[in-house]
């Protein structure tokens, strides 16, 4: 059948007037992201915000977010539920707004928002030092208090994260300060520099931020940066000449404008040295010149013209400074002799006169640079002019020292300065050995000599003890007396003399048991120490090594104990009762206090059972079982005459220790079957309960709770029902007669009946001795109800004469005759049977003995 066209045409325009008037959804003013910001130190992942839109349809709606391409995208949104995720780090020194676009759809209309997130701050910004590296010069006489240079770190972060302090670390703080908050550094009052002992100074300095909240923790970061102060030489030293006393000699064949000698001075301020300028005073009587610049002194007449054979010269150094004005001044004596041609060679002069061997004794490790001036070396040529020039130099280990001058012309003083202060060192070599050689420059004849220089090195204190190891490791039996020797450490200082004595000393937690000896590092044990390897197995401590001046180095010790068998295995008590269900082992364990092994390992063993082809016992786990032939209650009777079910053994524990300790402890064993447990649920949990009577105690305070319970409760809804009843309820008072107690100094007994299949038919009967014992007033003539079997009368205290062997425990039976069991005649049910009455018994009697002995209370 063909559709209607007016039928289509009225549904099309139904469905456009309804899409006409579909309203578009909206946020909430609770889910649209307004006044929203956020920590910048919030964990990527983390749940930060929910959309919260509605559409006036009712209509399901979708949410959705974007970025500006040029900008990361932040955020990712679940369409359906609106939860906005963080998915980038945030970072708000670098972006601390953030722009998106939400919008929320209906399917059909979509109405999107700008928003702007804020990003706060977090103290995840450390301060960070600007226009580094940081250097000053600072002139030596800079008066103390005077500011040096001011060090700028900058902290992004804003509030208390943002706020800079400055510190300096201890160890520069005696001698420079810093301002805390404009980080000016400054010379201490107090204080003043010296080139001549320092000419740079390194000062760390410490900025820390004012600390702030960074993932939920209070954080307070810091950086470091260093401060390089060069200390600038200032003119306050004399000049200094070098390889004084100056002799020179004027040679008869010498032409006039020769030189004669050289004058060496420099200025005593290293740092900025002023320019030397050479003069004579007086005493050369125009026969000799120096040079102002270099020093160097000629002869401006010729040998004969001269007058005198010896001239005392008097030679001036002045300082000129940068400004050209003269500074200070020093002067020095000069020596020149006329001497004849060619006809000496060099030679070396001490105070005494010639000498060709020099000693000197000095300390190792002088300073860089250091004169030895106990030697007093003169060289001299006796001949003139040239023929007196020669060269000197020292022959040996080289780079060690130098000499100065290197040029002699006639006589000079022969200085040696050091060169490498490591190189001098006493444990290495105690004697340095040279040759000094002098040998002429111009002459054809090359005329030379020698002189043997020994330097004899003394010692100093240079070196720290060191042990022959980090670590000593010793064991010593734990039954070690007082005063046994441990081990012995060796410490060595290569130092000489007192230097190189060592001093032993211990020290730590572990040290108190110990003693060393000071001089030869033995470690023994105290006089009064009780070594016990159960209580501490281990011992660790320090041993120092210590010379003279305090240095000193560490080593630790290790000692351990090793264990003696000195315990004996224990039980936990010499008399123990076990119950043995028929094919389920018991087990006895005794512990053995010793540390070790094999001296804590116990060896189990029955040493005594009457008869003694009942059990089996494993030695390593202390499980006692049946032999494999008994497999039945009636097998296990068969075996002993008075059909027993009860059993002692005398079981022993022995450590496996050398020598082997070992004790015993009497076990007795009630053995049953499970066939006899599963009869009587009540007689199956006392017979579990046996060994651990306060477990069957705590069950049976358990189960009277409840039926207290139960009846408060009864109780408590029948006074509710009575009291909203009209009719009054006549008053009832119940009188009951108080039972009487049974004599305390009645003692219970184990009862223990035979259980067979046959014996199920028949019940035993009272004897009727026993029945005013248990309260019954019934007449003889009727028959009393069946109840459970009496207790057995108190048996006589007479004493028992000893008996040699192991001790064997009957069980006591009650006599009585068997009858056919009659049908109850009242509807009490019986209290268990002859099984549970027995354990009842049982259980009672233990009570009791634990009461007299321990007062428990239960």
């Amino acid at each position: 059948m063909g559709r209607d066209p007016r039928a289509a045409v009225a549904v099309a325009l139904l469905r456009l007037c309804l899409a006409q008037a579909n309203f578009a959804p909206h946020f909430l003013d609770s889910g649209n992201m307004a006044l929203f910001s956020l920590p910048e130190d919030t964990p990527v992942g983390s749940h930060v915000y929910t959309l919260n839109g509605t559409d006036p349809e009712g209509d399901p709606v979708s949410y959705h977010i974007s970025f500006d391409p040029s900008t990361r995208s932040v955020f990712s949104v679940d369409p359906n539920f609106g939860n906005i995720t963080l998915v980038e780090e945030l970072d708000r020194e670098r972006e601390d707004e953030i722009e998106a676009v939400i919008s929320i759809s209906d399917g059909l209309n979509l109405v999107a928002e700008k928003v702007t997130i804020l990003v706060t701050d977090a103290n995840d910004e450390a301060p960070s030092f600007i226009r580094e590296p940081y250097m000053v010069q600072v002139p030596e006489d800079i008066p103390p208090g005077s500011s040096l240079i001011k060090v700028h770190a900058v902290d992004k972060d804003t509030g208390s994260g943002g706020s800079v302090t400055y510190f300096l670390q201890s160890a520069q703080a005696t001698v420079f300060a810093v301002d805390r908050h404009s980080g000016v550094l400054r010379l201490r009052a107090g204080a003043t520099l010296d080139y001549e002992k320092a000419r740079a100074h390194v000062v760390t300095v410490v900025a820390k931020d004012g600390g702030g909240r960074l993932r939920g923790a209070d954080v307070v970061l810091s950086a470091t940066t260093t401060v390089t102060v060069n200390v600038e030489d200032v003119q306050d030293m004399a000049p200094i000449f070098v390889g004084t006393p100056y002799y020179g000699y004027v040679y008869e064949d010498t032409l006039p404008g020769s030189e004669v000698l050289t004058v060496v001075a420099m200025d005593g301020d290293r740092g900025k040295p002023n320019q030397i300028l050479y003069s004579l005073l007086n005493g050369s009587d125009g026969a000799f010149e120096i040079n102002e610049t270099s020093g160097v002194i000629s002869v401006m007449q010729s040998p004969a013209q001269l007058r005198r054979d010896v001239y005392e010269l008097h030679v001036q150094v002045t300082e000129v400074s940068s400004a050209g004005v003269p500074a200070a001044q020093a002067m020095v004596p000069v020596t020149v002799r006329i001497v004849d041609l060619n006809n000496h060679p060099p030679t070396f002069y001490g105070e005494s006169g010639p000498q060709n061997r020099f000693e000197l004794s000095m300390y190792e490790h002088p300073p860089q640079g250091e004169i030895l001036r106990g030697l007093k070396i003169t060289v001299n040529d006796s001949d003139q002019g040239a023929n007196a020039k020669f060269n000197l130099r020292l022959v040996g280990p080289g780079g060690i020292f130098r000499v100065v001058p290197l040029t002699v012309l006639n006589e000079a003083q022969v200085t040696i300065i050091v060169e490498n202060s490591a190189a001098i060192d006493f444990e290495k070599s105690k004697v340095l050995t040279f040759k000094l050689l002098a040998i002429e420059v111009s002459t054809p004849e090359k005329f030379s000599s020698t002189a043997d220089v020994v330097i004899q090195l003394l010692d100093t204190n240079d070196n720290v003890p060191k042990f022959t190891s980090h670590y000593y490791i010793a064991r010593i039996p734990e039954n070690a007396p007082g005063g046994s020797n441990v081990v012995a450490v060796t410490a060595v200082d290569p130092d000489t003399g007192p230097w190189g004595e060592v001093k032993y000393s211990i020290y730590g937690p572990g040290a108190d048991p110990f003693l060393i000896h000071p001089s030869t590092g033995l470690i023994y044990t105290q006089p009064w120490a009780s070594l016990d390897a159960e209580a501490t197995a281990r011992y660790n401590f320090y041993v120092k090594a210590e010379d003279t001046e305090g240095k000193y180095s560490l080593a630790e010790v290790f000692i351990t104990l090793l264990d003696v068998n000195d315990h004996s295995p224990q039980f936990g008590k010499s008399v123990q009762e076990r119950t043995m269900v028929l094919g389920t082992p018991v087990k006895i364990e005794a512990t053995d206090q010793d540390a070790e092994e094999p001296n804590n390992l116990v060896d189990y063993s029955i040493t005594h059972a009457e008869p003694s082809n009942v059990f089996d016992i494993d030695a390593h786990t202390g499980e006692i079982r049946l032999k494999n032939s008994i497999r039945s209650l009636d097998a296990l009777h068969n075996m002993t005459p008075g059909g027993d079910f009860t059993w002692s053994l005398e079981v022993q524990a022995k450590d496996r220790g050398s020598p082997s300790f070992s004790t015993t402890a009497l076990l007795k064993i009630d053995v049953t079957d499970t066939e006899t447990l599963s009869r009587s649920p009540v007689a199956a949990f006392l017979m579990q309960t046996k060994d651990n009577p306060l477990k069957a105690v705590a069950v049976l305070a358990g189960l009277m709770a409840i039926i207290v319970a139960l009846t408060v409760l009864i109780s408590t809804a029948t006074f509710w029902r009575n009291k909203k009843s009209s009719r009054v309820l006549p008053v009832r008072r119940v009188l009951r007669q108080r039972p009487s107690p049974a004599p305390r100094a009645v003692r219970v007994e184990w009862l223990r009946f035979r259980r067979t299949k046959a014996a199920a038919k028949f019940a035993l009967k009272e004897d009727p001795s026993n029945e005013n014992e248990n309260g019954n007033n019934n007449s003889p003539g009727s028959p009393p109800p069946p109840t459970a079997p009496a207790l057995p009368p108190v048996p006589a205290a007479a004493p028992r004469a000893p008996r040699a062997g192991p001790a064997h425990w009957a069980v006591p039976t009650v006599s009585g005759s068997l009858s056919p069991r009659q049908p109850p005649r009242s509807p009490q049910p019986e209290a268990g049977g002859p099984t549970q009455s027995a354990l009842v018994s049982e259980l009672r009697q233990k009570f009791e003995k634990k009461g007299v002995g321990n007062k428990a209370h239960f």
